[in-house]
């Protein structure tokens, strides 16, 4: 340990970790009960068919946290330093739900849990909307009811909705209102579609060690080519664990992309007005969660700019301590610091 934890920024600054995840009884049992009769799709089977029902102490700690938004949860903050917290539902949400009407009616009595417990730890909690985009007039009007009556300050959507994509037409509703409202939206993964999952299951590779990374990635590519930013162009779009490493691979997709242009190889690939290095710089977000590994996050900050990285812990899938640690202790100049963990949320989220 090279130093204690405390909230109230005796650092420089306060700590705002921004993809920190709940979840409720009826949504893990909705999960159990998909696994059990053979509805849920393979990706999901290998990731909630563990959590949701595994003795394992890991498996057991995540559920008990993702089940409490009151005392435990806010204890584990001040252990680690955490100010405040972003709060969304856990992945994959409602979105592998097969009965839109039970999708829509689960996700609204999250969302207003979650606000209850915001409005009972004011200085503590603040949310995200989730919502179903298996009905996106529905999640347009709840996009608005989020932003308005709950007082959330970001839409949280879980990647594909049964192997459907943002880039769809079908979809523009969600975008309009997030102009409406002038929310940013957070990617956040979810397991991949069946006819993406592949050999990853059987190598171990589906989750977060790589397939989730894959998968989150390739949904926010598919959104920036595709022109979400020439018909949108004040959106933000915010993804974790690293921008899932698209940073690192920036100079080859926006070669690759420009040369796809010029062929003519693709029909849907158009030209954009601006290439992709502009879009990470002016419109989409990164976070830090469950990449807490400093030459990672300096790659970030010096590709995107300092001012488009915020901290997150992923709480509680990853919770240890030296994480926070090892940002208090990072190698950049304490303004770009205190934009790392406090500022660039504050205006993102209007905290």
């Amino acid at each position: 340990m090279t130093h204690e934890l405390k909230t109230g920024g005796d650092r420089g600054y306060l700590r705002i970790a921004t993809e920190e995840a709940f979840a409720t009884r009826e949504q893990i049992d909705a999960y159990l009960r998909m696994v059990k009769a053979g509805t849920a799709d393979k990706g999901m089977t290998s990731l909630w068919g563990f959590y949701a029902q595994s003795p394992s102490e890991r498996a057991v700690e995540i559920i008990e946290r993702l089940l409490d938004l009151g005392e435990r949860r806010i204890a584990d903050m001040d252990a680690t330093g955490i100010d405040v917290a972003i709060l969304s539902l856990t992945s994959p949400g409602v979105q592998p739900l097969l009965d839109v009407s039970e999708a829509t009616a689960m996700v609204r009595r999250a969302n207003d849990y979650l606000a209850e417990r915001c409005e009972k730890y004011p200085t503590r909690f603040f949310g995200m909307t989730s919502i179903a985009p298996q009905d996106p007039a529905w999640s347009a009007e709840e996009i608005k009811r989020g932003a308005g009556e709950l007082g959330f300050r970001g839409v949280m959507v879980n990647s594909h909705t049964l192997g459907h994509y943002l880039d769809e037409p079908q979809f523009d509703p969600i975008f309009r209102a997030l102009a409406d409202t002038g929310q940013p939206l957070y990617i956040h993964p979810q397991t991949l579609p069946d006819n993406m999952i592949g050999g990853l299951i059987d190598a171990g590779l589906d989750g977060a060690i790589f397939g989730f990374g894959v998968e989150t990635a390739m949904h926010l590519l598919r959104l920036i080519t595709t022109g979400i930013f020439d018909r949108y162009p004040e959106l933000q779009i915010a993804v974790g664990h690293g921008a899932e490493a698209i940073p690192y691979w920036l100079y080859r997709m926006d070669y690759m992309h420009k040369a796809g242009v010029r062929s003519q190889r693709y029909a849907r690939l158009k030209p954009l007005q601006k290439d992709l290095f502009g879009c990470l710089r002016e419109n989409v977000l990164a976070t830090t969660s469950g990449m807490p590994f400093p030459p990672a996050i300096k790659l970030m900050m010096e590709v995107m700019g300092d001012d488009r990285v915020m901290y997150a812990m992923d709480y509680p899938y990853e919770y240890v301590a030296d994480e926070v640690r090892a940002h208090d202790l990072l190698e950049v100049s304490d303004a770009a610091k205190k934009k790392l963990m406090q500022t660039n949320a504050e205006r993102v989220f209007k905290l």
